[in-house]
């Protein structure tokens, strides 16, 4: 059995489909890179990547089948196929290859494909066009199948025989014997325009050739890719920074990039976080939005709630400055502010998000959580102004279905971000962090366990402690693009820390793995 390895991913360009042809197309033409020799790099590398986290005795020899398409995926999938021959982790007798299309030999005309299959035929794996009645059998009795149906050159649904080769991989019993599927890119079927309901492969693993493309990320179609594995050293990285369009942002970057805390720093230029939240029923709510920024490590946080909830939310908040009723007159300057979390939709409400617009327009940091966010719906902001939505929020902010926003966010999202001047952080399995500039960072969350009452609240108390540092610290205005992949970063990570990975947890328990990660990059290394 081939176990699923735990990766720790950096941060890397984000491409289209569109884009990732574009750079393919210069690294030809501009660099000198010879289409063949890029096939039998992207080949070897995908082995090497494969083979490095899914180690295996070399003994056993693995039983290997490739689904090969028409294009150069289906070539990458063969070279892979003969790098694994040649190491002795497969055996060419127990390999197959199932190709939708095998090049006529008397054309006299060669393709990095035909290459590829004539090299895996010398080595006496048997190429065999694709017939499904005898394909099927084999490919469930396989250790191994590799997808290399489609690539990054498919502009629409899987058709013919790739989509026979697509839908009978899914088909395949995944409670018997169990083939390992690794799709090579991308899933076969994952395109710009992708939408669910549209075939796609369900691998275990996918092999993402650097850069990346930014459709293995859209939400709907993530957990089809499996554990994303990154394969370097393809294309020259100033090339790759030429065509970048997104950025795959992860706590070890994401971090880097806010202000360390002085050693000699006090309290209120760590920052002043203030705390507009709960209602009767939602005092939780309230109380972990304020962890989450103490947790960040914000230098003093100010919850204020409602007159009738104080005497239940106050004895809880040691640490935090619990304070009841309005305080407009407070002598208190906040260097962020969170509404939202728990707060409700009545008509104060309203009043109070309208007070804080001002602030907003002066440069410090508004973090929009929960109603919140439906209370703004009308709203346009001046680039200072953070919204933390899942997907029903922003399916209702927006207008557009769940399933829309589900399948293809990031349109609605650059251009809602644009028109209202306002960031945004999108939550899901996925997390997107969208600026009014246009700047993208998609952080890989994938952990069920965040998927609970409470994580978004404490998400949203990161975001204002780490606004309101950067503030109290620079005396500049928080760039809150770079504030949300931090803190977006920060909770992921925070979920795979050893005490709570694997666990269902309390979003409290969450908070306090977030300190320590959070004052191990932030605090001064001093003894």
């Amino acid at each position: 059995m081939i176990q699923k390895p735990e990766l720790n991913l950096s941060a890397g360009a984000l491409l289209s489909t569109a884009g990732a042809q574009a750079l393919d197309g210069e690294a030809q033409a501009q660099w000198g890179l010879n289409p063949f020799a890029l096939v039998e790099a992207a080949g070897r590398a995908c082995a090497e990547a494969f083979t490095r986290v899914y180690a295996r005795e070399k003994r056993e020899g693995l039983s290997i089948i490739v689904c090969a398409g028409k294009g150069n995926n289906a070539a990458d999938a063969l070279i892979m196929l003969k790098a694994l021959i040649l190491d002795c982790y497969a055996q060419a007798s127990a390999c197959a290859v199932y190709a939708a299309q095998i090049p006529e030999s008397s054309s006299g005309d060669t393709t990095p494909l035909s290459e590829a299959m004539l090299a895996v035929q010398k080595l006496g794996v048997p190429v065999i066009a694709w017939e499904p009645e005898v394909a099927a059998a084999a490919l469930a009795r396989a250790d191994v199948i590799i997808d290399g149906i489609a690539g990054t050159g498919l502009n629409g649904p899987l058709r013919g025989a790739a989509l026979e080769m697509a839908e009978m991989i899914n088909a395949i019993d995944r409670n018997t014997n169990e083939p390992f599927i690794v799709s090579i890119d991308l899933p076969s079927g994952n395109f710009d325009g992708w939408q669910a309901g549209m075939s796609l492969v369900k691998a275990h693993a996918t092999l993402a050739i650097e850069p990346r493309k930014l459709c293995l990320y859209t939400p709907a179609a993530r957990p089809y890719a499996g554990t994303i594995i990154p394969v370097t050293g393809i294309f020259p990285p100033a090339l790759i920074d030429t065509y970048r369009e997104a950025e795959l942002a992860a706590w070890e970057s994401a971090s880097a990039r806010i202000p360390r805390v002085s050693p000699t720093a006090y309290k209120y230029e760590r920052g002043l976080v203030e705390i507009r939240a709960g209602s009767p029923g939602a005092t939780g709510a309230a109380q972990l939005a304020a962890r989450g920024a103490q947790a960040a490590g914000a230098g003093l946080v100010r919850l204020i709630v409602d007159p009738s909830l104080y005497p239940i939310i106050a004895p809880g908040c040691s640490g935090i400055m619990a304070v009841p009723g309005a305080a407009e007159n407070s002598r208190f300057t906040p260097d962020a502010v969170l509404l939202g979390p728990g707060w409700g939709r009545g008509e104060d409400r309203m009043r109070l998000l309208e007070s804080y617009l001002p602030l907003e327009k002066q440069g410090i940091p508004l973090i929009l959580d929960a109603d919140a966010i439906a209370l703004a719906k009308d709203m346009t902001f001046n680039g200072n102004a953070l919204l933390t939505p899942h997907p029903g929020e922003f399916a209702a902010y927006t207008g557009l279905s769940k399933d829309e926003v589900m399948s293809n966010p990031l349109p609605a999202l650059r251009r809602c971000a644009a028109e209202k001047k306002v960031h945004i952080l999108y939550k899901s399995h996925v997390l997107y962090a969208v600026s009014p500039d246009g700047r993208t960072g998609v952080i890989d969350g994938m952990n069920p366990a965040l998927g609970a009452g409470g994580s978004g609240d404490v998400l949203a108390g990161f975001c204002a402690s780490i606004a309101a540092r950067w503030r109290g610290i620079t005396a500049r205005s928080a760039d809150m693009y770079v504030c949300a992949c931090a803190a977006a970063s920060l909770l992921v990570q925070s979920a795979k820390t050893k005490t709570i990975a694997g666990a269902f947890f309390d979003p409290a328990e969450l908070a306090k793995a977030a300190a320590a990660l959070a004052g191990a990059a932030w605090l001064p290394h001093t003894c």
